[in-house]
């Protein structure tokens, strides 16, 4: 399935990103709150970890990303594969409101380099994330070793990931698809998790 089938536009952002941003800001809102009320394990620290929540939220940092890296449509729904392998490299990182940002840019970097014939450079992808150059480069680094240079993405797999996302986006409560540390959460539909094993993390 093509990405213009799910890219309806609000405000010049395609459908498909603005939900997407707002998934992962479920999800990082989630653990926060599961870690806050003591109900899940203390969050590994990596690279990707800020010392501070940022100021933006991620749906205005993930149209930030959309208005100034002119990927191709199809990188964010690349980026999202990328971050579900990641996160299944690494059980013990969950996404909170200290890492999504940082594991954002990084991702739709990743596929941006992989997937579009001309990209920018890891200076402007920093400056674009609000992160200096040096970082930018050292989480690329990272994110590229814990997928284990796994980029490629086959039309099955995407076709699959995409198909997901648009019955998602038809509901009127989206499943919180990647992995939450909250039982309460991981629990709600376990037949619909156990159907949909290849997007959960």
């Amino acid at each position: 399935m093509d990405m213009e089938v799910v890219g309806e536009r609000h405000s010049g952002v395609p459908r498909l990103v603005r939900f997407l941003s707002s998934l992962l800001e479920r999800i990082a809102v989630s653990n926060d709150t599961c870690r806050a009320i003591g109900s899940s394990t203390q969050n590994k620290v990596t690279v990707f970890h800020g010392l501070t929540r940022p100021p933006i939220s991620l749906g205005s940092y993930m149209e930030r990303i959309f208005t100034y890296a002119n990927c191709s449509p199809c990188c964010y729904a690349i980026a999202y594969i990328y971050l579900d392998r990641f996160v299944q490299r690494y059980p013990l990182l969950s996404f909170d409101s200290f890492n999504i940002h940082r594991l954002l840019i990084t991702s739709v970097m990743a596929a941006a380099k992989f997937m579009d014939d001309i990209c920018y450079n890891n200076a402007y992808f920093a400056k674009v994330g609000g992160i200096s150059t040096m970082e930018m480069n050292y989480m690329e680094r990272e994110f590229l070793f814990g997928l284990n240079f796994r980029l490629n993405v086959t039309p099955t797999e995407y076709h699959s990931y995409c198909t997901y996302l648009q019955r998602e986006m038809c509901l009127d409560y989206p499943v919180i698809l990647l992995r939450s540390q909250c039982s309460s959460l991981s629990e709600v539909d376990e037949s619909k998790n156990q159907q949909k094993q290849q997007i959960t993390l």
